[in-house]
């Protein structure tokens, strides 16, 4: 009975936290006017594994709603060194992930954005690993978002490559 209650109330919590995150992420895209459709990335050489648009927007809604339900498993547990670790892990990659769109899209800085998905990555990875200790669950949840981040720091660091000296420096480097 009590396991019950607490897979009810995780889900009235996954309700907030997915709608949230959805919103936060699409802003950040919607904003930064990620994406094809943006001339700057237009106009860069794309490597030859670059997915097409449409695969982007289908899969950072389900990624979103992946992490948005593991977060909520989460935070239904009881506090605890642990669960606030996971926490403070969780919301320093998600800082990360929203500022990537407008650094690598908006601010044109394929290095900085270079950097910033590469520290989302460890981020998460390290989020997940504190997930799984406090509920297995949670922690599976976030896998499929750790390999996609894998993917896209390849995607960055291969345009990177490709497009030497494209990309403003934000940071002035």
């Amino acid at each position: 009975m009590a396991e019950d209650l607490k897979s009810a109330s995780w889900w009235k919590i996954a309700i907030v936290t997915v709608i949230a995150i959805e919103a936060l992420g699409g802003l950040s895209g919607w904003l930064s006017n990620s994406g094809y459709g943006n001339q700057w990335f237009d106009s860069l050489v794309k490597p030859s594994f670059m997915p097409p648009g449409w695969a982007f927007g289908v899969v950072w809604p389900v990624l979103y709603a992946l992490i948005g339900m593991a977060l909520a498993m989460v935070l239904a547990e009881p506090p605890s060194g642990r669960r606030k670790i996971a926490l403070i892990l969780f919301f320093l990659q998600l800082a990360l992930n929203l500022a990537w769109s407008p650094i690598f899209f908006a601010g044109h800085d394929i290095v900085l954005a270079n950097t910033v998905i590469f520290a989302m990555a460890a981020l998460a990875a390290a989020a997940a690993g504190q997930f799984w200790r406090i509920r297995a669950a949670a922690g599976l949840l976030m896998i499929p978002y750790l390999a996609w981040l894998v993917f896209a720091a390849t995607l960055n660091a291969t345009i990177n490559q490709l497009n030497p000296g494209s990309g403003a420096s934000l940071l002035g480097i």
